[in-house]
């Protein structure tokens, strides 16, 4: 579905990939996205959240939240729609920060409507790296894990199955060690976007950190699985 060498260079990139969320810049934080924040060098996608000034506030959720930064998030072209006796295999190697005030993550979110969400990895300013599955907004599987060297890269994998024809099966990894399975109720069938941004303050806290802050990701592959 998406092939390791999708970061290998902008032609590769350009395949596969779109700058931002897709319904725009601004999601659930400090940071507003730029095309200018996402750079590829030797098969490695870098977003880099930079301090601003002058951006404003948007308003999500009821809450007016202030614009801190200018960051970076690519999402998939493709679609991911887990079919009845299908599914997929999520792969990536990422070097996550775990500074407060900092809101990297690797996740599926629905196309229409909300949810599913499948947040495969996400990092929220705690030393720690987190693992869930949203069936409401209050109904959430999640699971914390203790996240080494943050300077390092660290391999995530997620696979996501047809559990009964109705709910998927959904299996984290870190550095190929079982870490969770969790559940999406009535996810089958509903068509998901790919995203990785980098955003920042909000669920992770606040301030934020005054220098620029990186979040890389290298040998990212999407493998559908079909029994």
């Amino acid at each position: 579905m998406i092939p390791s060498t999708s970061f290998n260079s902008q032609s590769d990139f350009d395949a596969d990939w779109n700058y931002n969320y897709p319904w725009g810049t601004d999601h659930n934080g400090g940071a507003r996205m730029s095309k200018s924040q996402v750079s590829l060098s030797g098969g490695v996608l870098a977003l880099t959240a930079k301090k601003v000034s002058g951006q404003g506030t948007i308003t999500q959720g009821g809450k007016t939240i202030a614009i801190h930064y200018l960051s970076g998030t690519v999402h998939a072209k493709e679609q991911f729609n887990v079919s009845k006796g299908g599914g997929y295999d999520f792969t990536g190697e990422f070097k996550a920060t775990t500074t407060k005030g900092t809101w990297p993550a690797f996740w599926l979110t629905a196309v229409n409507g909300w949810p599913p969400e499948v947040d495969m990895a996400e990092w929220k300013g705690s030393g720690k790296i987190s693992f869930n599955t949203f069936n409401t907004s209050s109904q959430v599987r999640a699971r914390d894990v203790s996240y080494p060297s943050p300077s390092d890269f660290h391999k995530i994998k997620t696979e996501i199955r047809d559990h009964n024809g109705k709910d998927l099966k959904i299996t984290f990894y870190m550095d190929d060690n079982l870490i969770e399975t969790q559940y999406g109720r009535d996810f089958l069938g509903k068509p998901m976007y790919l995203i990785i941004d980098l955003q920042m303050e909000g669920s992770s806290g606040s301030p934020g950190p005054n220098e620029d802050t990186l979040f890389q990701v290298r040998n990212l592959e999407v493998m559908s699985y079909n029994p």
